[in-house]
């Protein structure tokens, strides 16, 4: 009996211990701590229901050789990417208030730190400090007011890349600062006034570990975050967090779910619930990230590995719902074929075929099986995807020596070129309201044939018949994030992949 209650003891104690431990997690970070002991204490909350902190801190300053400043943080080892976008709440009261990232090698008012900074008056700084009680120092960028800041370790190379939203990063770099392996890393508020409050709300914010730098592709994977975006704001939430690579999510026409593949597989996720089930295709568990719906919503077309032809991929499709016998459609023996897109009417579907040596676009008959070549090029030509009315295919090419966006006539006349810059763009998609296309960017350093998993990329948004691109999002993912048509059926809303290993 004393066994027994001693061990009821211990048994309660724990949970007792975790419960307290799971109180003082607020969102995704471990603490909140007035660093320096300003005169008055901040506050820290988080709304989970659109995923935003709002910090309130006090502070005398964040300069010279001590700190004072409302800190919400975790603690972290290795290389890694912090990102979030920051807004001041009120006028303030000193135009030298500040928030952003901190990066500390421990909670002490005087610790070596790397910090990112944006003010009241605008000034935006990668500060840092290079030794413990030291003068702190800071590289000045040249962009004003930035909404987004974003900070990523690389061994003892700290870059710090702002923007305002709709625009391009850009980057501060700071080399040979030396922290600690762990360390703590947060947002902060610091009113530069220790007898003011001032306040800062964070939204989108996001803690990345990048993949390891000799891992394999298609054999080592990282983590997975299924996200949702307004396009009009930018405001993006975490719909469910994956230890497996997840890839390419569709919305249903009946906005209700989105389908979304993993490991050969494919998922149903039910938005309102968060219920995830498997969507049944038979035999075809081999699935590329390549499942489109058809502009009804009945049938959904996939691209598997065909198990009797060498396990190349071709063409299937199946009702919406799921069926134990996807019917197949390209023949075997013609070479691969990667579907992208159903015409309105549900007679063809659009792929990229590897014919005759070269991948090219065509479209095939679904009765018939006859296939229609589109476009005729020794390079890559990919991701076609019909307007609503049939009468246009956008798609991308490497034909001008980057990887670009193109639209042509649905019988592959009049191929008019729609992007111009250097980054290697892929994947457009048009919106259900026919007026804007969103894409993926991907660096300019990459084979522009490739579109590798885990890199710093952008999602991209323009008008439909062309014009200037803006930015909807900065994030790190790659293949897989938007590889199929995603759009909400109201056009308000994208669904995509992000990435990241655990921390």
């Amino acid at each position: 009996m004393k066994l027994h209650c001693s061990l009821g003891i211990w048994v309660c104690l724990f949970l007792c211990f975790n419960i307290t431990i799971a109180q003082h997690t607020i969102g995704i970070f471990d603490g909140n701590t007035a660093v320096g002991n300003p005169k008055i204490k901040g506050t820290a909350n988080y709304n989970a229901k659109d995923q935003t902190y709002t910090l309130t801190g006090s502070g005398t300053n964040m300069w010279f050789g001590a700190d004072e400043f409302q800190y919400l943080w975790t603690t972290i080892q290795g290389d890694f990417i912090v990102r979030a976008t920051v807004h001041f709440n009120g006028e303030g009261k000193d135009p030298h208030r500040k928030a952003g990232w901190i990066i500390k090698d421990n909670l002490d008012t005087n610790s070596r730190h790397v910090n990112a900074s944006t003010h009241g008056d605008g000034l935006t700084s990668l500060q840092y400090r290079k030794t413990v009680g030291g003068n702190t120092e800071e590289l000045k960028s040249d962009q004003q007011s930035p909404t987004i800041i974003q900070l990523e370790r690389r061994g003892t190379t700290y870059i710090m890349s702002t923007a305002k939203f709709g625009e391009e990063f850009v980057s501060e770099t700071l080399t040979d600062m030396e922290l600690d392996n762990e360390v703590y890393v947060g947002i902060y508020v610091c009113s530069h006034n220790p007898k003011v409050l001032e306040s800062a709300t964070f939204s989108n914010v996001r803690i990345i570990k990048p993949v390891a730098e000799d891992y394999t592709p298609y054999r080592d994977y990282i983590g997975s975050n299924l996200e949702l975006m307004d396009v009009e704001s930018g405001h993006r939430k975490i719909l469910h967090h994956s230890a497996h690579s997840i890839q390419a999510p569709n919305w249903t026409v009946d906005g209700k779910k989105l389908i979304y593949n993993s490991k050969g597989h494919l998922y149903n996720f039910e938005l309102e619930t968060s219920t995830i089930t498997p969507l049944n295709t038979g035999f075809a568990v081999h699935n590329n990230n390549d499942h489109v719906l058809t502009f009804d919503g009945n049938l959904l077309g996939i691209s598997n590995h065909n198990q009797d032809d060498g396990g190349k991929s071709a063409l299937y499709y199946l009702p919406t719902q799921g069926d134990s016998l996807p019917k197949i459609v390209t023949k075997p023996g013609v070479g691969a074929s990667y579907f992208h897109g159903w015409s309105p009417n549900n007679k063809e579907m659009l792929f990229t075929g590897e014919r005759n040596g070269a991948y090219n676009i065509f479209s095939i008959n679904v009765k018939s099986g006859k296939e229609e070549q589109l476009t005729d090029f020794a390079t890559l030509d990919d991701g076609p995807e019909f307007d609503a009315k049939g009468k246009y295919i956008y798609f991308n090419s490497v034909r001008s020596g980057t990887m670009q966006l193109y639209r042509m006539k649905a019988n592959g006349k009049k191929q008019t070129q729609l992007t111009f810059d250097d980054y290697n763009n892929w994947f457009p998609h048009i919106s259900p309201d026919q007026n804007w296309i969103v894409f993926i960017s991907f660096p300019k350093d990459i084979d522009p044939s490739q579109h590798p998993f885990y890199k710093h990329c952008m999602l991209r948004i323009m008008p439909a018949k062309g014009g200037t691109p803006k930015v909807l999002a900065h994030i790190y993912g790659g293949q897989g994030t938007i590889n199929v048509p995603s759009w909400s059926p109201d056009s308000k809303k994208i669904a995509f992949v992000t990435n990241t290993d655990s921390y």
